[in-house]
């Protein structure tokens, strides 16, 4: 849901796919990448220095003017003549918003993930739920059958206080970590916690 810090954790993650030498285009639905900046500077994300190098390229997109096979068009050639190797679509719903049915979506969605795929493309989903606690949250539509690893964000109350968890729902090879952990956003960074033992209900 909103607030859980799912952009986030994209933008770390494109900042260290920058900081190794790899080129990375990010697709930003839901926020001017104005904002952006400035939330990553505010937690200490250099974002803008790795756009400046090259190294990232932040495209900011609205939705009513960009058919979905444009945007399709626009990510291939920013991995076929600009070398991207991290893509990160911020987010799904802002890239549902374009189509015309969720089926579509899909459709395309599939077919966009193998050619990055077949590329050796790594590539971010975010989807944002709605609500933003209990058991009635949402998403727009579920697309978690073509995703190789699905991280799932929560709000949890403790302690008088609304405090942040993630876990790791999927991954596709090999075993994961099942336990939740508390994530904490500072303005140094994101931080990942112990496991939340002595805690139900939270997912």
């Amino acid at each position: 849901p909103a607030g859980t810090g799912k952009s986030t954790i994209a933008v770390q993650c494109a900042l260290a796919a920058a900081d190794r030498g790899e080129n990375v285009a990010i697709y930003a639905f839901d926020e001017a990448a104005r904002t952006l900046r400035l939330r990553s500077a505010a937690i200490g994300m250099d974002l803008e220095r790795h756009e400046q190098s090259g190294r990232v390229r932040v495209f900011q997109v609205d939705p009513a003017e960009v058919p979905p096979g444009q945007f399709a068009s626009r990510i291939r050639e920013v991995v076929e003549r600009g070398g991207a190797r991290l893509v990160v679509i911020d987010s799904l719903n802002g890239y549902l918003h374009a189509m015309p049915d969720e089926s579509f979506l899909v459709l395309q969605l599939h077919e966009l993930l193998t050619f990055l795929g077949q590329q050796g493309v790594c590539t971010l989903m975010v989807v944002a739920q709605h609500g933003i606690m209990g058991a009635g949250m949402g998403t727009p539509t579920d697309v978690s059958y073509l995703a190789d690893t699905v991280l799932l964000l929560r709000h949890f109350e403790a302690h008088g206080a609304l405090c942040k968890a993630v876990s790791v729902l999927k991954k596709r090879t090999g075993l994961h970590e099942a336990s939740i952990r508390e994530l904490r956003i500072s303005g140094h960074g994101v931080v990942v916690g112990e496991p939340l033992r002595g805690f139900r209900g939270i997912m």
